[in-house]
C-alpha cells in the first residue's frame, strides 16, 4: 500500500529533469505514510510545472496552437544587426517592385517632409535682454541669411540638392534602409559665403572594417560604442559594399574612422535612425520590416490576378480530338493577303494555333472546339486587397485610405483616418526636426556668428545664451482639408474662444505664418488703392448653408454617416 501511494505521488513530477532530482537529498519515507501529506506536495509540484502564471497561456508549450511557436529572447544586436542586410535588400526591392510598398513610403515622405520644413526663428528675447521689436528684426535678418545657404545646392557637398530636397532624400533613405548618416564637413568653395556642407551617407557604407571583425567587440555594424552605450565613432567605407566600381576584394576597401564628437563637443555625424525600439539598439530597422511578407505575397497575388485578367481578355479556345493518337492536322488561318495558309507556314511552331481578327479556321474530322471561361476579373479581388491593406496600414500607422489614396467613406470616417495618420506624421516630423533640421541650423548659425554675418552677443560664452539665440520652429506642409468650409469655421471658432492663435491656425490651414499673410494683404490692398480699385472689404461671416441630408454630415450620429460619399 505504501509503495503504491509513493508511485502515485511521484507521477505528476515526471517533467522534472534527472539532474535536479539528483541534487536533492534523499529522504526516507515514513513507515506509515499519510495520504494527505503525500498528495499535498504532489499538487504543488504539478501546479508549479504545468500551470504557473503565463505558462498556461501565452508562454505555454503544451497548447496545440502554440506547439510550433519556438521563440527565444535575444539582444537588440542579435535581433536587428544580424538581419539588417536582408531587411534592407528586401525593403528596397519592395519599394522598387510593389506599388503598395512604394505608396506607403512615399505617403509618409510626402506628408512628413513634403516641399521641405521651413525655418521660423523664435529667439528667447527676454533671456537675451532684447525688446520684441529688436527680436523681430534679428529673426528676419537671420532667416534671410539662412535662405542664402539653404536654398542653394552649395549646402550639399555633392551639389545635388538644396536643404529642403536634402531633407526628403535623407528621410526616404532612412525609411527604406532603417537609418542614414549625415556628415557636416567644412569645405571652402569660391563664391560661396558659407563653408558648412552636408554629406549624406547611405546605411550600407557604415559597416565593420575587415581587420576589426574579430578583434574589437565594441564595433558592431560600423558603430563604435563607449562604456555607457554612447556612439564614440563611425567607420565609413570609401566604396559602397555593393557598388560596381568597388574593389573586387573587400579587403582592398578603405574605412575612415570619424569620431562622433570633436574635442569641442561638436557633433561630426548625425545619425538619422528610423525608429528606436529597444535599449542598446545601434542600427535602425526599415519601415516596411513588419510587413515585408505581407507586401511580397500581396504583390504576387496582384500579379497573378493581373495576368489572369489579361489572358481572359483573349478569346481562347481548346481543340479536342475524338482520336488523340492521330495528332493535330494542319490548321488553316487567314493570311494578311486573304489567302488561307497553314499555321506552319506563318509561324515557327507547327502547334501554334492563333485566332486573328476575322480569321477562318478549318477543323479536321473528329475535332471540336471548347471555350475557356477563367472567371476574370475576380470580384473578390478588391475586398481581399482592402482587408490586407488594413492590416498593413495598421502596422505602419498609415490608414488604408491613405495607403490606397481612396477616400470613399463618409466625411467623418475619412477625416478620422487622416487625423489618426497625422499623429504619426507629426511625431516623425518632430523627429526629423530634432535629428536633422535643428542640429544643422545650430551648426550653420555658429558659422554665421563666427564670420560676423549674424550678430549674436555671448553666443559662444554661455550654452544657455546660445540656446536662446538658436530658438526656432519648423513648419511644413499642412494636412489639407476634406471640407475647407468646415475647417475654416472650426479654426475661426478656436481663435474666437481663445483655444488657439491666428498664427497657429494660419500655419495649419495654409502653411504660412500669420505675419506673412497680413503683410502680403497690406501690400495687396495698397496696390489696389494705387490702381484706383476698390479696397478689399472685410468679409462678413458666412452663414451655414442648409443642404439636404445626404448622409455625409458628421454632426449626426445616425447610420447615414457610414454611407459612401458620392
Amino acid at each position: 500500500m505504501a509503495k503504491r501511494n509513493r508511485t502515485k505521488a511521484r507521477r505528476p513530477s515526471q517533467n522534472i529533469s534527472r539532474q535536479s532530482v539528483a541534487k536533492q537529498p534523499v529522504q526516507k519515507a515514513p513507515q506509515q505514510p499519510n495520504l494527505n501529506q503525500i498528495r499535498q506536495p504532489s499538487g504543488q509540484t504539478q501546479r508549479k510545472v504545468v500551470n504557473s502564471g503565463y505558462s498556461h497561456y501565452g508562454a505555454s508549450y503544451a497548447r496545440k496552437s502554440l506547439l510550433g511557436w519556438m521563440s527565444y529572447s535575444a539582444s537588440a544586436d542579435e535581433d536587428i544587426v544580424e538581419n539588417i542586410k536582408t531587411l534592407r535588400a528586401r525593403s528596397r526591392d519592395l519599394y522598387m517592385g510593389v506599388p503598395l510598398a512604394t505608396s506607403a513610403i512615399k505617403a509618409v515622405r510626402t506628408n512628413v517632409i513634403g516641399s521641405g520644413l521651413m525655418l521660423s526663428s523664435h529667439i528667447d528675447f527676454k533671456k537675451l535682454g532684447l525688446t520684441e521689436e529688436q527680436a523681430v528684426e534679428w529673426q528676419k535678418n537671420t532667416e534671410r541669411e539662412w535662405l542664402l545657404w539653404a536654398e542653394s545646392c552649395e549646402c550639399d557637398a555633392a551639389r545635388m540638392c538644396n536643404f529642403y530636397e536634402f531633407q526628403a532624400l535623407a528621410f526616404i533613405s532612412a525609411l527604406m534602409s532603417g537609418d542614414c548618416f549625415i556628415a557636416m564637413p567644412y569645405i571652402k568653395r569660391a563664391g560661396v559665403p558659407y563653408d558648412l556642407k552636408l554629406s549624406l551617407i547611405e546605411a550600407d557604407r557604415i559597416c565593420d572594417p575587415i581587420d576589426t571583425l574579430k578583434t574589437d567587440t565594441s564595433i558592431l555594424e560600423g558603430v563604435e560604442i563607449g562604456h555607457y552605450g554612447e556612439p564614440v565613432a563611425y567607420y565609413v567605407a570609401k566604396y559602397h559594399p555593393y557598388a560596381v566600381h568597388r574593389p573586387m576584394n573587400d579587403a582592398l576597401n578603405e574605412w575612415k574612422r570619424i569620431p562622433a564628437f570633436s574635442g569641442s563637443g561638436r557633433r561630426n555625424i548625425l545619425h538619422l535612425m528610423c525608429d528606436i525600439e529597444r535599449p542598446g539598439q545601434r542600427r535602425g530597422v526599415p519601415l516596411l520590416a513588419p510587413a515585408i511578407e505581407a507586401f511580397k505575397q500581396l504583390g504576387r497575388y496582384t500579379d497573378a490576378e493581373l495576368v489572369a485578367a489579361v489572358v481572359s481578355g483573349y478569346f481562347t479556345v481548346f481543340i479536342t480530338h475524338d482520336n488523340p493518337e492521330e495528332g493535330i492536322d494542319p490548321v488553316v488561318s487567314t493570311a494578311p493577303n486573304g489567302a488561307n495558309v497553314a499555321i506552319s507556314e506563318v509561324t515557327s511552331d507547327p502547334d501554334d494555333v492563333s485566332l486573328s481578327n476575322g480569321g477562318i479556321v478549318n477543323l479536321a474530322d473528329g475535332e471540336h472546339i471548347e471555350t475557356s471561361n477563367p472567371g476574370r476579373p475576380n470580384t473578390a479581388f478588391e475586398p481581399f486587397v482592402n482587408a490586407i491593406c488594413r492590416q498593413i496600414g495598421a502596422s505602419l500607422e498609415v490608414p488604408y485610405e491613405l495607403l490606397l489614396k481612396s477616400f470613399t467613406s463618409s466625411y467623418s470616417a475619412s477625416r478620422g483616418a487622416i487625423l489618426e495618420a497625422w499623429k504619426m506624421f507629426r511625431m516623425r516630423r518632430q523627429w526629423v526636426v530634432n535629428r536633422l533640421c535643428q542640429p544643422v541650423y545650430e551648426e550653420w548659425l555658429s558659422e554665421a556668428v563666427a564670420k560676423g554675418r549674424v550678430i549674436a552677443p555671448g553666443f559662444f560664452a554661455d550654452p544657455a545664451i546660445k540656446k536662446a539665440w538658436c530658438g526656432a520652429d519648423w513648419a511644413g506642409d499642412t494636412q489639407g482639408q476634406l471640407d475647407p468650409t468646415k475647417e475654416a469655421q472650426a479654426a475661426k471658432l478656436r481663435v474666437d474662444e481663445g483655444f488657439s492663435t491666428r498664427d497657429r491656425e494660419a500655419a495649419e490651414l495654409t502653411g504660412m505664418s500669420f505675419d506673412v499673410i497680413m503683410a502680403q494683404r497690406k501690400r495687396e490692398e495698397r496696390l489696389m488703392q494705387d490702381c484706383g480699385l476698390k479696397a478689399i472689404q472685410p468679409v462678413a461671416p458666412i452663414a451655414p448653408v442648409e443642404t439636404p441630408d445626404t448622409g455625409n454630415d458628421d454632426d449626426t450620429e445616425d447610420d447615414s454617416d457610414d454611407k459612401p460619399r458620392k
